[in-house]
């Protein structure tokens, strides 16, 4: 049987509305494109009052490289299969990939719980269009099946069981521009305090960069950082750098890094981190870039990165940079 690439694509993608308030939600319905989204899949009750006993999550085409994250007390089990076509990755291009992800345990109908995965959103699923992530739950004796996804034209809100959709939208335009800085380096993302962002210069040929920059959160729920972008850079990604026996080690960070309530944390060269990859140019001292940061529940903030001298350890006082 032949697939149909454009066919699979729009039975993904609408420009419907956002779809209505469901059993089965995504926390998070807005992400742009060629960059990691955090999926978390809220429940809120059972079927028809019946315990849930497994959630069951379907991967969109244009959706590639889905990690489920661990649960206490639930079997995980993933199905995979062949992409329509294929994507270009980190390590190149991949042709298949994770289509299904199940958590089998229990969740009483009285109880709410979440069930989290990671994706990337490739180009294949453009602005103006929402992609679908269809849900069922099995429950005893009963199912729920959230997988409807509306014609064009057709809003959600019609549907009987609407599948959870995310909002696809351009980088630049991925949130509401930010409130009047506080100062020429702070930037406001509704709870978060974003300050002085800065990049290290890069020498000619590098293929990465590191970022930094501190952000407060002075809301009572907890956020994540979940990825950054810059136009030189293919993807930004949150790392930690940490020492093991006297040897310094770089890993990202799974998940995001958390941000809690009261807290600020602080981003900056030999801890917590930006690793912009795949550099299709330098960094200059003296430059500001234009960029975004995603987190779980601001969604995507624009920022400037100002750009210090290689090697520096902190940005230069005020954010300016002299030649």
């Amino acid at each position: 049987m032949t697939f149909s690439l454009r066919a699979g694509l729009a039975a993904a993608l609408s420009l419907a509305a956002a779809p209505a308030l469901a059993h089965a939600v995504l926390a998070v319905t807005q992400a742009s494109p060629n960059q990691t989204y955090r999926g978390v899949v809220q429940i809120g009750h059972g079927c028809d009052g019946r315990a849930t006993k497994s959630v069951t999550v379907t991967i969109p085409e244009g959706v590639i490289a889905a990690k489920p994250m661990p649960k206490a007390g639930w079997e995980l089990a993933t199905a995979k299969g062949p992409y329509a076509r294929a994507y270009p990755s980190y390590h190149g291009t991949v042709a298949e990939g994770v289509k299904t992800i199940t958590w089998t345990g229990a969740l009483p109908d009285d109880q709410y719980d979440e069930f989290v995965f990671q994706a990337r959103l490739t180009d294949a699923v453009a602005p103006g269009g929402t992609v679908y992530f269809p849900v069922r739950q099995d429950c005893d004796g009963a199912v729920a099946d959230w997988r409807e996804i509306p014609a064009a034209g057709q809003s959600a809100r019609d549907l009987k069981s609407p599948a959870p959709g995310v909002r696809i939208v351009a980088a630049a335009t991925a949130a509401p521009a930010a409130a009047p800085a506080a100062s020429p380096a702070t930037i406001k993302a509704g709870d978060l305090a974003i300050t002085a962002p800065w990049i290290r210069a890069t020498p000619g040929g590098a293929k990465v960069a590191g970022g930094y920059l501190e952000v407060t959160n002075t809301g009572k729920e907890p956020d994540r950082l979940l990825s950054a972008s810059i136009p030189l850079a293919a993807r930004g990604e949150v790392h930690q750098m940490s020492m093991d026996k006297g040897v310094a080690k770089m890993a990202p960070v799974e998940g995001g890094l958390v941000v809690k309530p009261g807290e600020t944390v602080a981003m900056k060269p030999g801890g917590y981190h930006l690793m912009f990859l795949d550099l299709k140019g330098p960094a200059k001292a003296g430059e500001t870039l234009e960029g975004t940061l995603t987190f779980e529940r601001a969604g995507t903030v624009p920022v400037r990165f100002a750009v210090g001298a290689i090697g520096a350890s902190a940005p230069e006082a005020g954010g300016h940079h002299h030649h």
